[in-house]
């Protein structure tokens, strides 16, 4: 391979890569109140009230309506009903692209109006969870957090490919006892 093309190559996987989520198992995860959206319909949702009815999943997406993150919602939306007879509650968080968040969150290709999808403008709330995306620091990255009634972090998930996100939450809320 020439030296451009390496270097190019190299550049490309190093900044499409997120960092590890920081919040390890065990951790605090930090409360938060946003605005956002649920079926076209505007909403403002708390995590503390959320984690008094059970576990939250909580992923972040880089930027709504867009493939990867298309593909996640679509996935999240299609495995609501596992998450609720669990009693989770499923949240996507965005940093990028907040002007498509009513348009997805009603989209029956994508959320389906079956989970709020919520604006972190600035990225402050991915940046307490360490959830930014390292090419565009005003992101956030894709990772995914399972957080039980008691706060903790159950499991944490970071990965850009979004086809195992679900699964890998899903399973983290069926081994919880009581939603702790």
């Amino acid at each position: 391979m020439h030296r451009p093309l390496l270097a190019a190559a190299l550049l490309g996987a190093l900044t499409a890569t997120p960092a590890a989520a920081a919040l390890k198992t065990g951790a605090t995860a930090p409360d938060f109140t946003l605005q956002g959206f649920q079926a076209g319909k505007p909403l403002t949702f708390s995590l503390a009230e959320a984690r008094k009815k059970g576990p939250v999943v909580l992923y972040f997406f880089p930027g709504a309506d867009t493939p990867g993150c298309n593909i996640e919602a679509k996935m999240f939306a299609d495995a609501i009903g596992q998450f609720q007879a669990q009693k989770a509650t499923v949240i996507g968080v965005t940093a990028g692209k907040l002007d498509q968040l009513q348009k997805i969150s009603a989209d029956t290709d994508k959320c389906s109006g079956k989970f709020p999808v919520l604006a972190d403008p600035g990225a402050q709330i991915a940046r307490k969870y360490d959830a930014i995306l390292a090419a565009k620091p005003d992101w956030s990255d894709r990772t995914s957090y399972v957080i039980g009634k008691d706060g903790k972090v159950v499991h944490a998930y970071t990965k850009m490919d979004p086809s195992e996100h679900v699964s890998e939450t899903l399973t983290a809320v069926k081994t919880l006892k009581g939603g702790k």
